[in-house]
């Protein structure tokens, strides 16, 4: 379970939270069987969110930070003065911790997290799994907006629970209706994906559109996962949103967030493109490059009506 950091240029190992328990649920048969029935299940990841709302999950931050490093300069306040485990695990932090590119051609990464590029869906040999393409009409549920993004570019940035939990917007636009896409909570972590890369467009999700100047239509999806107790929409549809502008968050779990781009519009990073050639993410933080865009003056695309 190996990805590149982009800060430290060494390809490292990841440290998966959790990992005893979710090698048992994806690797043995019969935990297996009990994901399906039980830990995939909506009322499962709501009953954990509720865990991690009570005040007695309080005890669990400071353990938490000490073993996974957390960086508690960066916080907007101070890690006792935190309610529940769910707020600490949801903490804004200082506007100083993720700068944001200010290049106008500048596309970046909606949140912290690991990266995956592919630079053209139609001629991806397989995410993760060589064979196992991405099916944008399941994960769109809608076939001619699938057939508008067949030859697009899609950016995964999977969150860990040890990552900053909010997810912002990659470039300037206007962000429509948000639709919610049923589906289970399956993990997002390594080990599942390598299992069944398939969860990505099963899982819940919420699917907003955002009308651009430079990139037409770009489509911005948060992906739930087991115990994600909630995913929280903060920035208003119809309202003009800055590249870097918080859309929303995570509550307790790992989780995703997919960027899909129509054809030709935009270039990834050389060393996203690179890694994720050779079936490896990207680590890099909300508000640094993950790519280019073409800046030939176009109209503004509106969401189109639902």
């Amino acid at each position: 379970m190996t990805y590149f950091n982009r800060y430290t240029q060494q390809i490292e190992t990841e440290a998966i939270y959790g990992e005893g328990f979710l090698r048992w649920a994806y690797e043995n048969p019969l935990g297996r069987v009990v994901t399906s029935l039980f830990i995939k299940r909506s009322f499962f990841s709501r009953w954990y969110g509720w865990r991690m709302n009570k005040a007695a999950s309080k005890a669990k931050i400071a353990p938490f930070i000490a073993q996974y490093g957390t960086d508690t300069t960066e916080m907007a306040q101070a890690p006792e003065s935190f309610a529940n485990f769910n707020a600490f695990f949801s903490r804004k932090l200082k506007p100083s911790a993720r700068p944001i590119a200010a290049a106008e051609d500048a596309i970046i990464f909606p949140a912290d997290g690991r990266h995956f590029a592919i630079p053209d869906i139609s001629t991806n040999d397989g995410i993760f799994i060589k064979g196992i393409h991405f099916d944008l009409k399941a994960l769109l549920k809608d076939d001619a907006l699938a057939a508008r993004f067949a030859k697009g570019s899609l950016l995964i940035s999977r969150l860990c629970p040890v990552d900053y939990h909010r997810f912002h917007f990659p470039f300037d636009g206007v962000p429509g209706q948000t639709q919610s896409l049923a589906g289970p909570l399956y993990s997002v972590n390594p080990i599942a994906l390598r299992q069944r890369p398939t969860l990505l467009w099963e899982n819940e999700r919420y699917l907003t559109e955002l009308g651009t100047q430079r990139l037409g239509s770009v489509l911005l999806l948060e992906v739930g996962a087991t115990c994600v107790g909630t995913v929280v929409l903060t920035h208003a549809a119809d309202s003009p949103a800055k590249k870097g502008a918080e859309k929303g968050y995570f509550l307790f779990g790992g989780s995703c967030f997919i960027t899909l781009f129509e054809p030709g519009k935009m270039r990834f990073a050389d060393d996203l493109l690179k890694h994720s050639a050779e079936g490896r993410e990207v680590y890099a933080k909300m508000g640094d490059v993950a790519g280019s865009a073409e800046l030939q003056p176009a109209s503004v695309r509106r969401p189109q009506a639902a």
